[in-house]
C-alpha cells in the first residue's frame, strides 16, 4: 500500500536520495525545504513544502498541507541539519544554539507533530539522521557532535515511550558521503578522510537512503531503538 512519507531537508543530498527510494516504492512522498525550485523538485516526484523547520508555526502548516494532500504521515525521516563548525575557542553561543535548535530541537518538532496522526493510527516509523560524528566526535563540530549524538537519546527514549502503540523509532548513522557538501573539499582533504575508512571510499547517498528505506519497511517491524552505521566502518566499535 501507498504510504504517506515525509522527509525533512528533502531537496538535495541525502534527503532528496531518501525521498527518491520512497517514491520508486509506490509512496507518497512529500519534502520539506528552505530554499531551491520547487518545480524542479516536483520533476522528482514529490510534493515540496517550504518549511524552516526551527518555526513551529511552520512546522505545523507544513503538516496539514501534508495531511491535506497525502493524509497523516506515516513514516517521517528527520533529516534536515546544519552545521556551522568551528573551534571551542572561537564557537560563538549563536554558533552553538543555531545548530542545535535545526538538527535536535527542529527534529523534535517534526517528530512530535507527526506523533498525534501516528498515535491515532497506532503505527507508524520515524527513522532519524544522525551522524558518524555523533558517535565517534570530530574536532572543531562540538556543536555538530553534540546535536547528532542527542538523536540517539531522543529516539531510544521514544522508543520506550512509544513501543506500545507500535511506533518504531529509529537512527541512521552515515559517514563521509559523496554529496555537495563534501565536494566542496580539496583532494587532500578527500584523500584524509577516505584514509580513514576501511572501505576506503566515499557512501553514494542512495546507500543511506537503502537503509532507511529498510527501517520504514515491515521487514524491519520488530526493530526499534536502533542506532545503525552506514560509515564505511569508520565508527566501528563506538
Amino acid at each position: 500500500m501507498s504510504r504517506s512519507v515525509l522527509v525533512t531537508g528533502g531537496n538535495r543530498g541525502i534527503g532528496l536520495a531518501i525521498a527518491r527510494a520512497f517514491v520508486d516504492a509506490g509512496d507518497k512522498v512529500a519534502i520539506t525545504y528552505r530554499s531551491g525550485d520547487p518545480a524542479e523538485l516536483e520533476k522528482a516526484g514529490v510534493l515540496p513544502v517550504k518549511c524552516d523547520i526551527t518555526d513551529t508555526e511552520q512546522v505545523e502548516q507544513a503538516y496539514k498541507e501534508i495531511e491535506e494532500k497525502h493524509g497523516p504521515v506515516e513514516v517521517l525521516v528527520a533529516n534536515a541539519g546544519v552545521t556551522k563548525d568551528q573551534l571551542l575557542m572561537r564557537m560563538s553561543e549563536e554558533d552553538f544554539t543555531s545548530v542545535l535548535d535545526t538538527n535536535l530541537t527542529g527534529t523534535f518538532r517534526v517528530v512530535k507533530r507527526a506523533n498525534r496522526g501516528m498515535l491515532r493510527a497506532k503505527k507508524g516509523r520515524v527513522v532519524l539522521i544522525s551522524s558518524v560524528v555523533g558517535l565517534l566526535g570530530s574536532a572543531g563540530q562540538a556543536n555538530y557532535a553534540a546535536s547528532k549524538a542527542g538523536l540517539v537519546g531522543f529516539a531510544r527514549s521514544l522508543a520506550r515511550e512509544l513501543g506500545s502503540r507500535n511506533i518504531t523509532f529509529n537512527v541512521v548513522a552515515p559517514g563521509f558521503v559523496d554529496t555537495d557538501m563534501t565536494q566542496v573539499l580539496t583532494d587532500d582533504q578527500r584523500k584524509g578522510i577516505v584514509a580513514q575508512v576501511p572501505l576506503g571510499r566515499y557512501a553514494q547517498p542512495e546507500e543511506i537512503a537503502a537503509a532507511v528505506k529498510f527501517l520504514a519497511s515491515d521487514d524491519a517491524s520488530y526493530i526499534t531503538g536502533a542506532v545503525i552505521p552506514v560509515d564505511g566502518g569508520l565508527g566501528m566499535g563506538h
